[in-house]
């Protein structure tokens, strides 16, 4: 009898664990370096672990039970926190990331109904044209090209969100929005010590400072966008119904009223640094992974070769190919951290885990890199196994223990446009390419509010054979 080989499990690489605890200096390089490095083995085995020291009382929580009470069960004794505010506040304070209390109720009221699911359905056929016209564009008809695919999918899913929530009124715009982006995001966003320290706002952040021209770049050209289109629908003007013009026209239910210039042009950012930018890194992770996994990459192919946009069911006949987006998300969340401060005292606990009260200002992190790999929560947690996110085995995945969009009140609004958007990348490229590894040295990720690759991900990818490859 002829024994039948299970295909070999793929199990990426990802930077060492540490044994320890880190000294407060080399934690505070680490930080600024790359905050996967100051993960230690513990972390990833301890439901929560608790401490107090220099930089306050951190309490690290890896428990589904935990993770629903902060986010969710008692969210509003948690705001976001201070550090992710003092990063990104110069640029999206006034957005919907990072707005607090009744100023956040108000602004998730007005943007709710401009994300319906009926809404984002609607913008499944461009979706599908934009992607086409990129994977087009690569002429993989006269042979096999490598590409830069952290740029490629930058400028495909910048060119998505340029079509679909505001008419190519950005378009022609990707090549510098993304080396603005990238510059903003290697220096500017990183975690500096002094922010760490909750130093005064007023001693200089040299990141922030390099990265001064690329914040600036963003802002005048949003600025301008928001400018020019408000003064098209009040001239009386026809104007595309896009997201920027709901933006403009939206108000609030509760009092009628509008969200200013300066709150329209912070969202617009949230949704190109937030939104554009997680969704390229996922299909940057995915076709890595798929690189790697040629029995993944056929059971994609298959379903990409039946992928029609016009069939209402086109998702459902896409499960293999949303459970790998599924599992790149788990295995290299987009977001790798969630800071909240607890506003005043609480306990946290759950099932088998050890009761632990916190006191008001406690940093409480809940961090889906460990989450998303925590030993307790998951069968061979570093392998690369998409069939745990199939419909049939869906249910076994506790909801608190996946959460790359965060969850409770304040998950993400973008969530559908994003998961629809993925889907359809991932099943138009490969209805035409083959994707391979073009070297045994897998990229490294880095945390730089979003997680990168460390090096540039490159990837060969050529024309299926027989297949039109434009």
């Amino acid at each position: 009898m002829t024994e039948t080989l299970s295909p070999p499990v793929f199990r990426p690489a990802v930077p060492p664990r540490r044994e320890g605890p880190l000294p407060l200096v080399p934690f505070l390089w680490h930080s600024w370096r790359d905050p996967l490095g100051t993960w230690s083995k513990r972390h990833f085995e301890e439901p929560q672990l608790y401490g107090e020291g220099p930089l306050g009382s951190v309490i690290v929580v890896s428990h589904p039970a935990g993770v629903r009470h902060v986010l969710t069960d008692n969210a509003a004794n948690y705001r976001k926190g201070d550090l992710q505010r003092r990063i990104l506040g110069p640029l999206l304070s006034e957005g919907l990331l990072l707005t607090e209390g009744d100023v956040w109720r108000r602004g998730r009221r007005i943007l709710a109904p401009l994300f319906t699911p009926a809404r984002m359905r609607g913008l499944t056929t461009r979706m599908a044209e934009v992607c086409a016209a990129r994977v087009s564009g690569w002429d993989l008809k006269f042979g096999p090209q490598v590409m830069d695919i952290d740029s490629q999918m930058s400028t495909l899913t910048f060119e998505i969100l340029s079509a679909t929530l505001f008419s190519d009124e950005l378009g022609g715009e990707a090549a510098g929005f993304e080396k603005a982006l990238n510059r903003y995001l290697s220096i500017g966003a990183r975690i500096d010590p002094l922010d760490v320290l909750d130093a005064p706002n007023w001693i200089p952040r040299l990141g922030r400072l390099a990265s001064y021209q690329s914040a600036v770049f963003f802002e005048k050209r949003v600025a301008a966008l928001v400018a020019a289109r408000r003064a098209r629908i009040e001239s009386g003007d026809a104007a595309p119904q896009d997201l920027l013009s709901a933006l403009l026209s939206a108000r609030d239910e509760a009092d009628g009223s509008a969200l200013s210039d300066r709150e329209v042009s912070a969202n617009i950012l949230t949704f190109i640094l937030a939104g554009h930018e997680t969704t390229a890194r996922t299909l940057g992770w995915a076709l890595h992974l798929i690189s790697r996994a040629p029995e993944t990459a056929a059971r994609l192919k298959d379903e990409a070769d039946r992928f029609d946009i016009s069939d209402s069911a086109w998702a459902e006949n896409l499960a293999w190919t949303r459970a790998v987006i599924e599992e790149s998300m788990r295995l290299f969340p987009p977001a790798p951290t969630l800071e909240r401060t607890a506003i005043g005292p609480d306990v946290i606990e759950g099932p088998g885990v050890e009761a632990q009260a916190i006191k008001a200002g406690t940093m409480v992190i809940i961090s889906p890199w460990v989450l998303h790999r925590h030993e307790k929560l998951w069968d061979d947690p570093a392998a690369f196994r998409p069939e745990r996110f199939l419909p049939e085995n869906r249910k076994s995945v506790d909801r608190y223990a996946w959460i790359p969009f965060s969850a409770g009140p304040r998950v993400c609004i973008g969530a559908t446009f994003a998961l629809q958007e993925a889907m359809i990348a991932l099943a138009t490229i490969l209805k035409v390419a083959e994707v391979e590894a073009i070297t045994p040295v897998e990229p490294r990720p880095v945390h730089q509010i979003t997680l990168r690759s460390r090096e540039t991900m490159r990837l060969r990818l050529r024309a299926r054979d027989g297949r039109p490859a434009a």
